[in-house]
Protein backbone atom coordinates (compact mmCIF):
# COMPACT_ATOMS: atom_id res chain seq x y z
CA UNK A 1 0.00 0.00 0.00
CA UNK A 2 1.32 3.20 -1.11
CA UNK A 3 0.74 6.37 0.53
CA UNK A 4 0.21 10.55 -1.10
CA UNK A 5 2.47 13.20 -0.25
CA UNK A 6 0.16 14.73 1.78
CA UNK A 7 -0.27 11.78 4.08
CA UNK A 8 3.32 12.27 5.41
CA UNK A 9 3.04 15.74 5.40
CA UNK A 10 0.39 15.46 7.95
CA UNK A 11 2.16 12.96 10.23
CA UNK A 12 5.24 15.72 10.09
CA UNK A 13 3.13 18.60 11.15
CA UNK A 14 1.93 16.66 13.58
CA UNK A 15 5.40 15.19 15.00
CA UNK A 16 7.20 19.03 14.18
CA UNK A 17 4.14 21.22 14.15
CA UNK A 18 4.59 24.20 11.65
CA UNK A 19 2.80 26.59 13.90
CA UNK A 20 6.21 26.49 16.10
CA UNK A 21 8.45 27.52 13.72
CA UNK A 22 10.08 30.78 13.73
CA UNK A 23 8.26 33.70 11.71
CA UNK A 24 11.20 34.43 9.04
CA UNK A 25 11.64 30.49 8.17
CA UNK A 26 9.74 28.54 5.04
CA UNK A 27 8.61 25.95 6.04
CA UNK A 28 5.70 23.20 5.09
CA UNK A 29 5.44 21.42 1.67
CA UNK A 30 7.87 23.43 -0.67
CA UNK A 31 7.63 21.41 -4.41
CA UNK A 32 5.14 19.32 -5.52
CA UNK A 33 1.98 17.80 -6.04
CA UNK A 34 0.34 16.70 -2.31
CA UNK A 35 -2.20 14.24 -3.66
CA UNK A 36 0.96 12.32 -5.35
CA UNK A 37 1.29 8.62 -4.70
CA UNK A 38 4.83 7.75 -3.45
CA UNK A 39 6.83 4.91 -2.80
CA UNK A 40 10.24 6.08 -1.52
CA UNK A 41 11.10 8.81 0.82
CA UNK A 42 15.16 10.61 1.44
CA UNK A 43 16.04 12.87 4.37
CA UNK A 44 18.47 15.06 4.21
CA UNK A 45 19.86 18.32 5.97
CA UNK A 46 20.77 20.46 2.79
CA UNK A 47 19.04 19.86 -0.42
CA UNK A 48 21.95 19.82 -3.11
CA UNK A 49 22.22 19.14 -6.22
CA UNK A 50 23.77 16.19 -5.14
CA UNK A 51 21.40 14.98 -2.94
CA UNK A 52 18.59 16.10 -5.87
CA UNK A 53 20.53 13.77 -8.24
CA UNK A 54 20.08 10.75 -5.15
CA UNK A 55 16.92 11.08 -4.80
CA UNK A 56 15.60 10.93 -8.42
CA UNK A 57 18.07 7.28 -8.91
CA UNK A 58 16.49 6.04 -5.88
CA UNK A 59 13.31 7.05 -7.15
CA UNK A 60 12.05 9.26 -3.81
CA UNK A 61 8.58 10.75 -4.27
CA UNK A 62 9.37 12.58 -1.75
CA UNK A 63 12.52 14.73 0.30
CA UNK A 64 12.66 15.69 3.86
CA UNK A 65 15.14 18.51 4.12
CA UNK A 66 15.69 20.60 7.35
CA UNK A 67 17.04 23.17 5.67
CA UNK A 68 14.31 24.91 3.17
CA UNK A 69 14.38 25.33 -0.17
CA UNK A 70 13.05 29.09 -1.61
CA UNK A 71 14.21 30.17 1.63
CA UNK A 72 14.37 33.92 -0.29
CA UNK A 73 12.20 35.36 -2.83
CA UNK A 74 12.85 33.98 -6.13
CA UNK A 75 11.47 35.98 -9.23
CA UNK A 76 12.92 33.11 -11.85
CA UNK A 77 13.66 29.31 -11.86
CA UNK A 78 14.81 28.70 -14.98
CA UNK A 79 18.42 26.19 -15.87
CA UNK A 80 20.56 29.51 -15.87
CA UNK A 81 21.40 28.89 -12.20
CA UNK A 82 21.86 25.53 -10.27
CA UNK A 83 19.23 26.03 -7.86
CA UNK A 84 16.81 26.62 -11.06
CA UNK A 85 18.34 23.30 -12.40
CA UNK A 86 18.06 21.65 -9.03
CA UNK A 87 14.13 22.87 -8.97
CA UNK A 88 13.25 21.99 -12.61
CA UNK A 89 15.18 17.78 -12.65
CA UNK A 90 12.82 17.78 -9.41
CA UNK A 91 9.65 18.72 -10.74
CA UNK A 92 9.90 16.27 -13.83
CA UNK A 93 10.86 13.34 -12.03
CA UNK A 94 7.70 14.22 -9.49
CA UNK A 95 10.10 14.34 -6.23
CA UNK A 96 7.91 16.71 -3.76
CA UNK A 97 10.03 18.36 -0.80
CA UNK A 98 9.04 19.62 2.28
CA UNK A 99 11.14 21.49 5.16
CA UNK A 100 10.09 21.09 9.08
CA UNK A 101 13.08 23.80 10.02
CA UNK A 102 12.96 25.37 13.32
CA UNK A 103 9.69 23.41 13.95
CA UNK A 104 11.90 20.18 14.13
CA UNK A 105 14.33 22.39 16.28
CA UNK A 106 11.62 22.93 18.78
CA UNK A 107 9.40 19.73 18.87
CA UNK A 108 9.10 17.38 21.19
CA UNK A 109 11.19 15.06 19.91
CA UNK A 110 13.37 17.42 18.14
CA UNK A 111 16.56 18.39 17.33
CA UNK A 112 17.21 20.45 20.09
CA UNK A 113 15.49 17.73 22.79
CA UNK A 114 17.36 14.61 20.98
CA UNK A 115 20.73 16.33 21.85
CA UNK A 116 19.48 16.77 25.79
CA UNK A 117 18.97 13.14 25.98
CA UNK A 118 22.07 12.14 24.48
CA UNK A 119 23.97 14.07 26.70
CA UNK A 120 21.96 12.82 29.79
CA UNK A 121 20.64 16.17 30.93
CA UNK A 122 18.31 16.47 34.25
CA UNK A 123 15.30 18.63 34.44
CA UNK A 124 15.16 19.70 31.21
CA UNK A 125 13.46 23.09 30.15
CA UNK A 126 13.31 25.29 26.89
CA UNK A 127 15.77 28.07 26.62
CA UNK A 128 12.98 30.35 25.17
CA UNK A 129 9.47 28.86 26.20
CA UNK A 130 6.80 29.56 24.15
CA UNK A 131 3.87 31.37 26.08
CA UNK A 132 0.67 29.86 26.99
CA UNK A 133 -1.45 31.29 24.58
CA UNK A 134 0.89 30.65 21.69
CA UNK A 135 1.85 26.37 21.59
CA UNK A 136 2.99 25.23 24.39
CA UNK A 137 1.07 22.65 24.60
CA UNK A 138 2.74 21.30 21.17
CA UNK A 139 5.82 22.63 21.88
CA UNK A 140 7.54 23.77 24.61
CA UNK A 141 9.90 25.92 23.30
CA UNK A 142 12.71 27.02 20.99
CA UNK A 143 16.38 25.45 22.90
CA UNK A 144 17.09 23.19 25.52
CA UNK A 145 18.61 23.46 28.88
CA UNK A 146 19.50 21.10 31.62
CA UNK A 147 21.49 19.93 34.09
CA UNK A 148 24.23 17.28 33.76
CA UNK A 149 24.04 14.02 36.21
CA UNK A 150 27.27 15.07 37.94
CA UNK A 151 29.79 17.67 37.46
CA UNK A 152 32.54 17.87 35.10
CA UNK A 153 35.41 19.82 33.60
CA UNK A 154 34.62 21.55 30.19
CA UNK A 155 37.34 19.01 28.76
CA UNK A 156 35.66 16.35 29.56
CA UNK A 157 31.99 17.79 28.17
CA UNK A 158 33.90 18.35 24.87
CA UNK A 159 35.37 15.00 24.83
CA UNK A 160 31.48 13.15 25.39
CA UNK A 161 30.37 15.66 22.67
CA UNK A 162 32.81 14.99 20.32
CA UNK A 163 32.30 11.46 21.07
CA UNK A 164 28.23 11.59 20.72
CA UNK A 165 28.66 13.54 17.32
CA UNK A 166 31.55 11.55 16.13
CA UNK A 167 33.63 13.88 15.35
CA UNK A 168 36.84 14.16 15.94
CA UNK A 169 37.61 18.45 16.38
CA UNK A 170 35.36 20.92 17.57
CA UNK A 171 36.14 24.29 18.65
CA UNK A 172 35.32 25.92 21.49
CA UNK A 173 35.48 29.22 24.19
CA UNK A 174 36.29 29.15 27.82
CA UNK A 175 38.87 27.01 30.14
CA UNK A 176 39.51 23.83 29.84
CA UNK A 177 39.58 22.80 33.36
CA UNK A 178 36.06 24.59 34.57
CA UNK A 179 33.61 23.18 36.35
CA UNK A 180 30.28 22.33 33.94
CA UNK A 181 26.84 21.88 35.91
CA UNK A 182 24.29 23.31 33.93
CA UNK A 183 24.44 22.64 29.84
CA UNK A 184 22.38 24.75 27.41
CA UNK A 185 21.67 23.12 23.91
CA UNK A 186 20.84 24.85 20.52
CA UNK A 187 21.67 23.23 16.77
CA UNK A 188 22.59 24.92 13.71
CA UNK A 189 23.74 28.90 14.19
CA UNK A 190 22.39 29.42 17.45
CA UNK A 191 24.87 31.89 19.36
CA UNK A 192 21.37 34.01 19.85
CA UNK A 193 20.35 31.90 22.37
CA UNK A 194 23.27 32.76 25.12
CA UNK A 195 21.60 35.70 26.57
CA UNK A 196 18.67 33.14 27.52
CA UNK A 197 21.51 30.33 28.79
CA UNK A 198 22.80 33.08 30.73
CA UNK A 199 20.17 34.55 31.89
CA UNK A 200 19.04 30.54 33.02
CA UNK A 201 22.97 30.19 34.80
CA UNK A 202 24.10 27.47 31.91
CA UNK A 203 27.91 26.90 32.36
CA UNK A 204 27.83 26.29 28.66
CA UNK A 205 25.82 26.64 25.44
CA UNK A 206 26.50 23.80 22.12
CA UNK A 207 25.72 25.11 19.24
CA UNK A 208 26.50 24.58 15.88
CA UNK A 209 28.56 27.70 14.73
CA UNK A 210 28.96 31.49 15.99
CA UNK A 211 30.66 34.66 14.61
CA UNK A 212 33.64 35.55 15.94
CA UNK A 213 31.93 38.57 17.84
CA UNK A 214 29.47 35.98 19.48
CA UNK A 215 32.58 34.59 20.88
CA UNK A 216 33.99 37.41 22.59
CA UNK A 217 30.74 38.21 23.95
CA UNK A 218 30.58 34.79 25.36
CA UNK A 219 33.84 35.16 26.62
CA UNK A 220 33.18 38.54 28.39
CA UNK A 221 30.12 36.59 30.23
CA UNK A 222 31.92 34.02 31.48
CA UNK A 223 29.77 31.25 29.85
CA UNK A 224 31.56 29.01 28.10
CA UNK A 225 30.90 27.69 24.41
CA UNK A 226 31.20 24.53 22.07
CA UNK A 227 31.01 24.79 18.47
CA UNK A 228 30.23 21.32 17.32
CA UNK A 229 29.96 22.79 13.19
CA UNK A 230 26.52 23.20 11.86
CA UNK A 231 26.61 19.89 10.23
CA UNK A 232 27.55 18.08 13.03
CA UNK A 233 24.63 19.53 15.32
CA UNK A 234 21.48 18.66 13.17
CA UNK A 235 22.93 15.63 10.70
CA UNK A 236 22.12 12.86 13.13
CA UNK A 237 18.91 14.10 13.92
CA UNK A 238 17.54 13.85 9.83
CA UNK A 239 19.24 10.12 10.17
CA UNK A 240 16.93 9.63 13.05
CA UNK A 241 13.70 11.12 11.37
CA UNK A 242 14.71 8.64 8.69
CA UNK A 243 14.43 5.77 10.96
CA UNK A 244 11.33 7.62 12.63
CA UNK A 245 9.12 8.22 9.14
CA UNK A 246 10.04 4.29 8.47
CA UNK A 247 8.28 3.26 11.61
CA UNK A 248 5.40 5.42 11.38
CA UNK A 249 5.25 4.81 7.00
CA UNK A 250 6.30 0.88 7.07
CA UNK A 251 5.13 0.12 3.11
CA UNK A 252 7.33 2.85 2.19
CA UNK A 253 11.24 3.02 2.14
CA UNK A 254 12.75 5.63 3.90
CA UNK A 255 16.72 6.17 4.51
CA UNK A 256 18.49 9.73 5.04
CA UNK A 257 20.94 10.72 2.03
CA UNK A 258 24.01 8.48 1.88
CA UNK A 259 25.99 11.18 -0.16
CA UNK A 260 25.27 13.89 1.84
CA UNK A 261 28.34 15.55 3.81
CA UNK A 262 30.29 18.16 5.45
CA UNK A 263 31.38 20.98 3.35
CA UNK A 264 34.15 22.02 5.67
CA UNK A 265 37.22 20.49 6.14
CA UNK A 266 40.06 20.56 8.02
CA UNK A 267 43.42 20.73 7.16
Amino acid sequence: MSNNVQNICDFLDQFAPLVTAESWDNVGLLLGDSACEIDSILTCLTLTPDVAAEAIERKAGLIVTHHPILFQAVQKITTATPEGRMLLDLAANHVAVYSPHTAFDSAIKGINQQWSEQLNLQNIQPLRPFSENEVSDISPGSGRCGDLPESVSLSRLMLTVKQTCKIKQLQFVGESDSTINKVAVACGAAAEFMHEATLLNCDVLITGEARFHACLEARTKQIALILVGHYASERFACEQLATILQAEFPELTTSASQIESDPIQFG
